[in-house]
């Protein structure tokens, strides 16, 4: 009887043990299922990959287009017309980035954009004036002598200078940046003191900018000044030969930092004179209006 009562207990206690851990095993698997409800899913807890957010930032960035350039009528003081002819000339390539809004960026130019830069530029009056006074300056010089003198040699060096000034608007606004996916204007720094500034439109001949914004050799200005010389070489009887070749090419470089030099201080030169200028470009067909000193001559 001794032994039946004490092997009835350990059964007992055996029955005991199984139970609580049944009991215990399932109470575990209730809170672990409670647990996986309440947690978040592992793939929301991981930080996006830098580069999607970073490509997620750029594609939601809104850009705005730069104020259209001067007209005549923006400006009725002496030799008005001369004076927005120059100063459209200048403003057209001539743009900054927006600073009094955040977030804010200039809209890249498309490739209809630069062919009609391209257009705009090859016939501006200023081109006609220019590609005259350097046929005049070359006639008085006796260059490319094959052409003769009077009408019909000045005639020859026109043509000659504005298949010149033409194909370098050619090259450099539409050929080279539209390879290359440059953005052919000069972008003004405004800010900070005069130095920097000269250095800024100095370096411009060396650094541009792509149409993302990110920073690139300015391969437009080099490529296209090189081509253009090289192609006058065809059309130009006098002075072949790789010396004079990069003579020009150096000399239209640094015609080129000259502009871009007028260009950073035109705003500043705009004001002295009371001339017109563009300021900040505008958000939004709606709002786009033309930052421009309007003023009348004095009586």
């Amino acid at each position: 009887m001794i032994r039946l009562a004490s092997g009835q207990s350990v059964r007992n206690a055996d029955r005991s043990r199984v139970s609580a851990g049944i009991g215990l095993l399932a109470v575990l698997l209730s809170i672990n299922t409670s647990c996986a409800q309440e947690l978040p899913p592992l793939q929301q807890s991981i930080p996006p990959v830098p580069s999607q957010q970073k490509a997620t930032n750029q594609a939601t960035i809104p850009c705005v287009n730069p104020p259209p350039t001067v007209n005549l009528a923006d400006y009725n003081g002496p030799l008005h017309k001369t004076v927005g002819l120059f100063a459209r000339d200048l403003n057209r390539k001539a743009v900054h980035p927006p600073d009094y809004r955040p977030g804010l960026a200039l809209c890249s130019l498309k490739l209809k954009d630069k062919f009609s830069l391209f257009v705009s530029d090859s016939f501006d009056p200023v081109t006609f004036v220019a590609a005259g006074f350097n046929a005049g300056l070359s006639q008085a010089q006796n260059r490319d002598p094959t052409f003769g003198q009077g009408a019909a040699g000045y005639g020859k060096r026109f043509g000659a200078s504005f298949a010149d000034q033409a194909s370098f608007k050619f090259f450099k606004d539409f050929a080279y940046p539209s390879i290359f996916q440059e953005d052919p204007r000069y972008y003004r720094q405004i800010h900070g003191s005069s130095g920097r500034r000269l250095l800024h439109a100095i370096d411009h001949a060396f650094v541009a900018r792509r149409d993302n914004g990110n920073h690139m050799f300015n391969a437009s200005e080099w490529l296209g000044t090189t081509s253009v010389v090289a192609l006058s070489n065809v059309y130009h009887p006098g002075d072949r030969g790789f010396g004079p070749a990069a003579q020009q090419v150096g000399y239209n470089i640094a015609e080129d930092i000259g502009f871009d030099v007028l260009r950073e201080f035109w705003p500043e030169i705009a004001r002295k004179f009371r001339l017109p200028f563009r300021l900040e470009p505008v958000a939004g067909d709606a709002e786009r209006r033309l930052f421009s000193t309007r003023l009348t001559p004095h009586p």
